[in-house]
């Protein structure tokens, strides 16, 4: 029988944990079928396990479907009922979650996150949480936030701790389960090759008695440990990685925030169509079997016979208001001098122009046009049309090699290496207009400036940004954690532009999955003030489109 993952609603990705010492990073987890493998005959390490309740025992003991087990189980239903909560499904006893160290530095609230499962906590977790708790790292916070929890858990049950403590104890009414800790010591048969030292190895021993134990229950080991899940189905100890601070499964379901129409789709929506112009812009109303699938800003467009391109505003029951788009691949409509080259920056720069959206994420491949867009965007509606005050550019300094050091000066001269993207983006802006000769440039120049602020990540919290137009680049580096601190400091008046190539992710424990700019894609879709688009095709020149194809 497979063994399902933790529930599928994602949990607010804290922090990227800099891992234990017995870890090895990784970028995409491995999904590889809990083994079932004979018994492995070995010698014997001390372990502990809990000490169950004598009728929890009566009732293992008892053939399923006797009077006293059943009569548990509608008693438990009917006082869950009464209180509000989710009863646990009658598809047998609860699975029994063994957690490793890391899955509770990665997400501090972990421990709520298993419906109507059990979850055991052995003492060796408790020795490498108080190991990692000292420190200003994001691992050293995490660490101490599972201790509050725990210690908040342990004060608010009046059970004695063997009997276990009920995990919605402190209003988390998702987790009906109960919280067991390592109370008395056991013996778990592991192969002798094995260091009876190592936590790893002790954690492993723990699972083997557990399963001992609780012969009719299943025991999972939850790791985020690569090592340590190959390790435990070698052994044949069931072993899952943990799930939930994935947004998505397959980022090739990702939100990609365009959506082609099909050839008949005038025929099928155009009967009892309305349209009218509001403010210089051509709307339509439709109705037809497309509109369950639109979402409020998704972009459609029709290329067979006259090009249809537009954007969609409302959803109404049955009916999707559609916008028809300003064609910014035209010399007209140019922003900054810089006009769009394919469908996809039309797109973008509809988003970026658009008064009426605070937040704009692009994800494209190395060359697709992202931050120049971004940029002049910016640059337009700050220097010509006076809508912001200024620029202020951030960015993830996680370093693709090996570090350079420190770097002196102060916080924008700090940050001005990781700032080449910028500075070369900007002299493609300035060179765009040649009437202006080389002093009407270097004026420019200057002016431009003035109103760019290059600002560190570290010193944003507590701070609120007024009517500036921020842009967040590199954003694939961010946990959902830093994201949520960044986006959080916007104030009236602000748009914040988010950049990013899921596929270049340098944070070692960060996934094209559980990334924070897929976080945000994810969770802002739909909302009436906010864009996404997916840049297909690059612009940068033929060789580094070619070298994105074959290397």
């Amino acid at each position: 029988m497979p063994l399902p993952k933790p529930p599928s609603k994602p949990a607010t990705l804290l922090t990227a944990f800099a891992g234990a010492a017995n870890e090895s990073p990784e970028l995409k987890p491995a999904r590889v079928a809990p083994a079932t493998a004979t018994p492995v005959a070995t010698n014997a390490m001390p372990v502990a396990v809990p000490v169950a309740r004598e009728d929890r025992r009566a009732e293992r003991a008892e053939p399923r479907g006797t009077a006293p087990a059943h009569l548990a189980l509608v008693e438990s239903r009917q006082a869950a009922a009464r209180n509000g909560k989710k009863a646990r499904p009658a598809t047998g006893p609860a699975k029994l979650f063994v957690l490793d160290t890391n899955v509770l530095m990665h997400d501090p609230t972990s421990l709520f996150r298993f419906e109507e499962h059990d979850v055991f906590l052995p003492m060796m977790t408790l020795e490498e949480l108080d190991d990692h708790k000292k420190g200003m790292s994001e691992v050293a916070r995490n660490a101490r936030q599972v201790s509050r929890s725990l210690d908040a858990l342990v004060a608010a049950s009046k059970a004695p701790i063997e009997d276990g403590i009920a995990l919605d104890a402190l209003g988390n009414n998702e987790a009906l389960g109960r919280l067991f800790f390592q109370t008395t010591a056991f013996s778990g048969a592991l192969p002798a090759s094995l260091p009876s030292g190592k936590a790893d190895n002790q954690i492993l021993a723990v699972v083997r008695s557990l399963q001992e134990v609780h012969a009719g229950r299943e025991v999972v080991l939850v790791s985020k440990d690569i090592n340590m899940r190959v390790k435990a189905r070698a052994l044949g100890l069931p072993a899952e990685d943990y799930y939930n601070d994935k947004v998505l499964e397959d980022t090739d379901v990702l939100y990609t925030g365009v959506l082609p129409l099909p050839a008949n789709f005038w025929s099928k929506h155009g009967r009892g169509m309305e349209s009218w112009q509001h403010s210089g812009s051509t709307y339509y109303r439709i109705a037809g079997p497309l509109v369950a699938e639109l979402i409020v800003n998704q972009f459609v467009f029709l290329e067979h016979g006259q090009p249809f391109y537009a954007q969609v505003k409302e959803i109404r029951g049955k009916t999707a208001t559609l916008r028809v788009l300003r064609d910014y691949t035209h010399a007209k409509n140019a922003v900054w001098g810089i006009t769009a080259r394919n469908r996809e920056q039309s797109f973008a720069l509809n988003l970026l122009m658009d008064p009426d959206c605070d937040f704009v994420t692009l994800i494209g491949q190395a060359g697709t046009g992202k931050t120049l867009i971004t940029l002049a965007a910016g640059l337009s509606q700050t220097l010509e049309t006076k809508r912001f005050s200024e620029i202020i550019v951030t960015r993830a300094t996680v370093p693709v090699g090996e570090d350079i050091g420190f770097l002196p000066g102060t916080e924008e001269e700090k940050m001005a290496p990781w700032m080449g993207a910028l500075e070369d983006n900007l002299e493609v802006l300035n060179k765009s207009d040649e009437s202006t000769g080389e002093w009407g440039r270097a004026a420019t120049n200057d002016l431009i400036r003035t109103r760019i602020r290059i600002k560190s990540m570290n010193f944003m919290r507590g701070r609120t940004f007024i009517s500036k137009y921020l842009i967040i680049d590199e954003a694939q580096n961010l946990t959902p954690k830093q994201m949520k601190t960044l986006i959080t400091r916007a104030g009236p008046g602000t748009k914040v532009v988010c950049l990013g190539n899921i596929a270049q992710i340098d944070t070692p424990y960060l996934t094209e999955g559980s990334s924070g700019l897929t976080f945000v894609v994810d969770r802002f879709k739909g909302w009436p003030h906010s864009g996404h688009v997916t840049l297909q095709r690059g612009e940068r020149s033929r060789l580094a489109d070619h070298a994105g194809e074959v290397l």
